[in-house]
């Protein structure tokens, strides 16, 4: 991208320079957060304990060669991302 140098060698501001200066700012208001959304976040975090706590009882029980941490860490992170996707918004 190249900038435009015209107004700074002829040194003439550009037009509408001070209107800039008089418009009124425009103010955000935050959202409203969706109650049910949050309802139903705090149910799928009851679910994926008790999908973890499931996970961390079954895989030694049935002897499943492989470590429980590899389903519940990336469920985790990615519940977590979620939520503070949603937070953030």
């Amino acid at each position: 991208m190249i900038p435009n140098f015209f107004p700074l060698v002829s040194r003439r501001p550009a037009p509408g320079y001070d209107q800039g200066f008089l418009a009124e700012p425009a103010v955000r208001r935050p959202r409203v957060r969706n109650r049910r959304v949050e309802r139903l976040f705090v149910l799928a975090w009851i679910l994926i304990a008790l999908k973890s706590a499931f996970v961390l009882w079954a895989v030694p029980h049935y002897h499943i060669p492989f470590s429980p941490y590899w389903v519940i860490v990336p469920t985790l992170l990615f519940a977590a991302l979620c939520t503070a996707v949603y937070l953030r918004r």
